[in-house]
């Protein structure tokens, strides 16, 4: 029987390459390239944890990951027109592989015996780094990279789990707790228009470039 941690694993593997696939269909890629664009989305933050941390990702011992992609490519093939129509459809899928695999990463951080810092880290590798593939593959800007909050969702939750785990709850208390942290600070940065501040003097080094 698969673990609570596997279970979410493995659904954040499905939310996370719907969101891929489906900007893919809207790209206009092939079932192929779609697939590969899901694949990458779902497996590679998780991919660059593990190999920071020295273990073997998880797609290179159970093929359940490459099936839930294919799975999920199935999925926005038989529903792709009602998914691409529905534009918060992308956006809540986002939001819960991010939020999954945020505390995923943490907790296998902590298993493994690394201090909070590094598991908040990796938490939010787990949760960000498949999307910043994803959006170079369809070639567009990193959403990290954006106005919006999306690594720092991560962060919020890294932290939240590692308070829990420091009061004590169970693990489950911690996952509960650290994804619901992430995927309510996502809707609410969005839906409230919230932001980090934008670093400024941006326009006087694009004068000083035109002027040499």
């Amino acid at each position: 029987m698969p673990t609570f941690v596997q279970i979410l694993d493995f659904i954040g593997t499905f939310a996370f390459a719907i969101s891929g696939i489906r900007l893919a269909s809207a790209k206009r890629f092939d079932w192929f390239g779609a697939y590969v664009v899901g694949l990458a989305t779902a497996i590679g933050g998780g991919t660059l944890r593990d190999v920071l941390l020295d273990v073997t990702p998880g797609w290179m011992t159970n093929p359940i990951y490459l099936i839930c992609t294919g799975l999920a490519l199935l999925w926005v093939i038989c529903f792709g027109r009602w998914l691409i129509r529905l534009n918060n459809t992308f956006f809540i899928f986002d939001s819960i592989g991010l939020a999954l695999f945020t505390v995923v990463g943490v907790g296998k951080s902590i298993a493994l015996g690394y201090p909070f810092w590094v598991a908040i880290i990796m938490g939010s590798i787990t949760g960000a780094a498949g999307g910043v593939i994803r959006d170079v593959f369809i070639n567009e800007i990193p959403l990290i990279f954006r106005k919006e909050i999306y690594a720092m969702a991560c962060v919020v939750g890294g932290i939240a789990y590692w308070l829990c785990d420091v009061a004590g709850l169970e693990s489950y208390g911690c996952q509960l707790i650290g994804g619901s942290a992430v995927f309510l600070t996502r809707i609410l940065a969005v839906k409230y228009h919230i932001c980090l501040p934008i670093l400024k003097g941006g326009e006087d080094i694009k004068e000083d470039v035109k002027e040499e």
